[in-house]
């Protein structure tokens, strides 16, 4: 069986992390990602499952309060100028 070099560039915390992580289960970095690699070739997909994170209860407020806004749009102020808009915020969160 012949063999390729691939380069990865990766974060290096990420990578000590995952040295860690692939030394206790006895395997190399290069083993741990052959076998990912074997596993998504066999499986003809990604090994596991890949989904968003969960938004949290500042994001789904945040998410609520866009969509009452979309609904309503009369009751709250709407800007045809970035710089009125800019000086507002600007205005309403210092003292």
């Amino acid at each position: 069986m012949s063999t390729v070099n691939v380069t990865l560039r990766i974060d290096k915390t990420l990578k000590e992390q995952a040295d860690e992580l692939f030394s206790d289960l006895g395997l190399t970095f290069n083993s741990a990602t052959t076998v990912f690699l074997r596993q998504a070739v066999r499986e003809q997909k990604i090994p596991f499952t890949i989904k968003r994170e969960i938004p949290n209860a500042v994001t789904l407020a945040a998410v609520k309060e866009v969509e009452e806004m979309k609904k309503n749009p009369s009751e709250y102020k709407s800007y045809s100028d970035v710089d009125a808009m800019m000086d507002d915020l600007i205005n309403d969160i210092q003292p």
